[in-house]
């Protein structure tokens, strides 16, 4: 009854615009105050400051600052001429583009937030330019910019990770397949509806301009190989792998292209930092709500409650499936990972679905979710960009929401596809 109690004063906390990090601390002390009384209290500082400083927590405002790094150099924009001179012979080259540029992309940032910024700030803007209506462009540039949660590195991996005491590292390995199977599906979407429109070829291939693309983007495309080398190989964790990130980026941005402007990276820097802000505080606070959940044993029967029902892994699997592509609807993914995880992982271990698996499922759930309105946070960063109506980006968008849903199931119900490459070099 209390939990209850508690689900509903968060709901209408977050109902009157309490920011969740907020609501969650609130309903958690209220909570322990009710059934435990004030001698809990001394504790609760200490609670959340040992959740907040969770080690590979720490990879966050790293990999976010690595990101900043490339959004004030010309890192991003290389790696848009040198997809344009591979593609731009093919109908609906822009899109196609948007699409390679995101994939390369999340493989130094980890966030669909940062991404859909960076590269929809250049290339919604030459879409439109070219013709494309603008919720096309828009829905295009928020879909491509969900890969870079399923590619490695990946944020909302490192979150679940550190939630589910799971390896990040086989997290970001699990990731491969389907977010480079996914980019280049939601590559075929693009182009498919391109041709139908008939929309318009770049240029043509040249042999001598792809050269000159590659030399100059030569760094760029260099960069996600030490960072993802360095943590594939071994030489270092995730965390660490995020400050090499970082070091790697300001020096190809500093020394090699010379390009950094100082100004830009202040402000993308502070706006990484205000971003980690509110992830940590929504850790620390959900400290607060896990070890009440923990001592209410509420994890355990939620679990015994579903196992009731159903012992068929594949049954529970659709069952939370629903479960976070309706939450990723209302709930920004950290939130989500954070609120309900270590919820549902004593069901998740009971019907035997391994972690690094069902870290996966969560992720492109609430990829998905960043798609989806009402609060589809990359959705509104597009539509901003583009100065589109949110419900008509809705609409183009479905046709590349059914390619990321067809991802999550070929994910869940075909395990070897993300598994394939953990069990080859992990197990």
């Amino acid at each position: 009854m209390i939990v209850l109690l508690l689900l509903f004063v968060l709901i209408v906390l977050t109902a009157i615009n309490v920011p969740i990090a907020i609501g969650l601390g609130v309903v958690a002390v209220g909570a322990m105050l009710i059934t435990q009384g004030t001698a809990t209290l001394p504790n609760l500082a200490l609670v959340m400051y040992e959740g907040a400083t969770n080690f590979p927590l720490l990879a966050i405002p790293l990999f976010i600052f690595a990101g900043a790094i490339m959004n004030a150099s010309s890192i991003s924009r290389r790696l848009i001429a040198l997809c344009l001179a591979l593609v731009g012979f093919i109908r609906g080259a822009l899109a196609i583009v948007t699409v390679g540029v995101n994939m390369f992309y999340a493989e130094i940032s980890g966030s669909a937030v940062a991404d859909v910024a960076a590269t929809g700030s250049i290339l919604i803007p030459a879409m439109k330019k070219r013709g494309y209506p603008k919720a096309f462009a828009a829905a295009v540039c928020s879909s491509a910019a969900t890969l870079a949660i399923i590619i490695p590195p990946s944020i909302p991996m490192i979150i679940y990770g550190a939630m589910a005491n799971a390896s990040i590292v086989q997290l970001f390995v699990a990731g491969i397949v389907p977010g480079v199977a996914g980019g280049f599906a939601l590559m075929a979407m693009a182009w498919w509806i391109a041709r139908r429109n008939n929309w318009p070829v770049e240029e043509l291939f040249s042999w001598a301009k792809l050269g000159r693309a590659f030399r100059e983007a030569f760094w760029a495309l260099f960069l996600p190989v030490i960072i993802l080398g360095s943590i594939f190989g071994g030489f270092v964790t995730a965390t660490e792998g995020a400050g090499v990130a970082v070091v790697a980026a300001f020096a190809i941005g500093t020394f090699v292209y010379r390009d950094v402007q100082w100004g830009e990276l202040v402000k993308s820097a502070i706006e990484g930092a205000s971003h980690t802000a509110v992830v940590m505080l929504l850790v620390a606070s959900s400290a607060l709500v896990g070890v009440f959940l923990t001592e209410q044993k509420v994890p355990q029967q939620m679990a015994e409650g579903i196992l009731s029902i159903t012992r068929d892994k594949y049954l529970v699997l659709a069952i939370l499936n629903v479960l976070f592509l309706v939450l990723g609807m209302f709930l920004h993914s950290a939130a989500a990972i954070i609120l309900v995880v270590p919820v549902v992982m004593p069901l998740v271990t009971a019907v035997g679905i391994d972690p690094v698996h069902f870290g996966l499922i969560v992720t492109i759930n609430l990829g998905i979710g960043q798609q989806t309105p009402p609060v589809a946070s990359v959705l509104m960063v597009a539509c901003s960009i583009a100065k589109a109506n949110v419900w008509e980006v809705t609409k183009v968008n479905l046709n590349f929401i059914y390619v990321l849903l067809a991802v999550l199931l070929i994910v869940t119900y075909v395990p070897v596809v993300p598994m394939s490459l953990v069990e080859l070099f992990y197990r």
